[in-house]
């Protein structure tokens, strides 16, 4: 009698491991959203702030139609990215990776230059010509941001290897920053007559170094995607939640109406007890809504930073502009550094202590720039330091987190990435937009001096000590344990006669002692074969 197929497929079910250079492959897959994103957080406040002279809550409405259309469109996408079967055989997580590079790389220009043919206009009139970029740009980035993600419990199994995956994607991350800070810089230096140590602050006249940045980093983003793309294997396709739970129940059915093949019925037993989730499910789990605020509150502790550092060194230390390319650049150097060691990290010492050492290091940035005055400016790079290793720290542990909660359920793997994501851009967008309308003028004054001081304290400081609350009440429990229970077995363990013996199948025989036995690692239900079985 022939062994029936395993019902759930996995790209690296077998446990081998991940080939290094699949590896490095998927780690530049997200290169030109790590390079638009550097751009977006890092120089649209300021871009339109000192360089564009928006009004500061125009502003801020700009960046907050970004963030609310990525977290509108996110969880559509990872739906739709868990359903659909993908075009031109290169898989269905590649091709929204595919459609989300062509809509980021047409529109994310725009955004970074002058209005055409309006750019004297009032600044209402410019917005309404910028947002449908912003929009456009969203999507694109919310695409590829989704399909990358949920490509890492497609390619690995292994604990180790998603952790290892999320670091070098990650590191890609501050390269890709390094990348845009140390460009800003060299323009700066290429295009100031005087050298790089002389220039002030930025003014209309630097419209064209935004220019130049902006199509260089997409250009070069382009090109590593298309890299990416010919080189990730997505594996064979998983099947949706919807198709695996009518093949388990056809191969129910089956194995229940015949009368021989013991062995055959036990694997099919087996492959039932892998328990899907569907997005439903996920929206009853505890432990869902508590990583997803872990992940969001990391998000703003990083993005905030990243936003308002500039303005923070510009306007409050009074340095010159060069150091809004030169102060990231020291915060995402300390996160390239850590990020390299957080595997053994995490694996030594486990996630949640992983994730303290993080927080500590953010209070530690928050309370050191509170005390930071004028007068010894150039202390700031201790804070850097701290905010980079503590943004690093936090976020790949965060990202390391909700792969544990996926665990084995990948066929609704997107949906969750897409949700932790939409709370991360809806509020981010609330923040910016309250930032940006409490500031104190429209110009530069002497209370803006301040402003962006507290804003730099209070905010990711307060983030902060909401995920230690929430770490808390994760104390108790394994990231990943799940309530849902087996579901799809209900109504035959219902069924079950006397005896315990599901109504239809073949009793183990005497000798065997172990048939089906079930054991629970804390993460998620795996089988306990029987010698017998697994030799066979």
């Amino acid at each position: 009698m022939s062994e029936s197929a395993p019902l759930l497929k996995r790209s690296n079910g077998t446990g081998k491991t991940l080939p290094a250079t699949q590896r490095f492959l998927y780690s530049i897959g997200h290169v030109l959203n790590d390079l638009t994103a550097s751009m977006w957080f890092s120089y649209l406040i300021i871009y339109f702030h000192q360089v564009k002279q928006f009004d500061n809550s125009l502003a801020g409405y700009l960046m907050m139609i970004g963030q609310v259309s990525d977290a509108l469109f996110t969880p559509f996408i990872g739906y739709e990215s868990d359903h659909t079967q993908g075009i031109l055989k290169i898989g269905k997580r590649k091709t929204w990776h595919l459609l989300g590079t062509i809509c980021v790389a047409c529109s994310f220009p725009f955004i970074f230059n002058k209005c055409i043919t309006c750019d004297h206009t009032k600044d209402i009139y410019q917005f309404i010509y910028y947002a449908p970029f912003v929009v456009i740009f969203q999507f694109g980035w919310a695409s590829t941001q989704i399909s990358h993600l949920s490509l890492i419990p497609d390619l690995t199994i292994k604990e180790d290897e998603r952790v290892e995956l999320n670091g070098f994607r990650y590191a890609f991350t501050v390269l890709s920053n390094l990348t845009v800070f140390g460009l800003f810089a060299l323009l700066f230096y290429l295009n100031t007559g005087d050298g790089i140590g002389s220039s002030d602050m930025l003014s209309p006249v630097d419209n064209n170094n935004f220019r130049d940045l902006v199509f260089i980093v997409v250009s070069l983003g382009v090109v590593v995607s298309f890299l990416f793309q010919i080189g990730v294997k997505e594996g064979v396709k998983t099947m949706s939640h919807v198709e695996a739970e009518e093949a388990m129940s056809k191969s129910l059915k089956t194995s229940m109406s015949s009368s021989t093949g013991e062995s055959a019925h036990s694997i099919e037993i087996s492959m039932l007890k892998q328990s899907l989730m569907s997005w439903k499910d996920w929206l009853k789990e505890t432990q869902f809504y508590q990583v997803a605020l872990i992940y969001m509150c990391t998000r703003l502790f990083v993005n905030i930073s990243q936003i308002y550092l500039p303005l923070y060194v510009t306007e409050t230390l009074k340095m010159s502009k060069v150091n809004v390319a030169l102060m990231p650049l020291v915060v995402f150097v300390s996160g390239l550094f850590t990020s390299l060691v957080m595997k053994p990290v995490n694996r030594n010492i486990g996630r949640k202590a992983t994730y303290f050492i993080g927080q500590l290091c953010g209070i530690g940035a928050c309370v050191w720039i509170f005390f930071l005055k004028e007068s010894s400016k150039h202390y700031c790079y201790g804070a850097a330091v701290l905010l980079g290793i503590g943004g690093s720290t936090m976020l790949v542990t965060s990202l390391a987190m909700t792969s544990d909660l996926i665990g084995q359920n990948t066929e609704s793997g997107a949906f969750v990435y897409g949700a932790m994501s939409f709370t991360d851009k809806l509020s981010n967008g609330i923040a910016v937009v309250l930032i940006q309308q409490n500031h104190p003028c429209t110009s530069c004054c002497p209370k803006c001096n301040q402003y962006f001081k507290t804003v730099l304290t209070y905010v990711p400081g307060g983030v902060v000590l909401i995920t230690m609350l929430v770490l808390l009440t994760l104390l108790p429990t394994k990231i990943g344990t799940k309530k849902k229970g087996m579901r799809l077995l209900e109504p035959f363990v219902n069924s079950e006669d006397s005896n315990g013996v599901v109504p239809g199948a073949i009793p183990c025989p005497a000798g065997r002692n172990v048939c089906c036995e079930e054991e629970n690692d804390g993460d998620h239900t795996q089988l306990a074969k029987s010698p017998s079985l697994s030799s066979s």
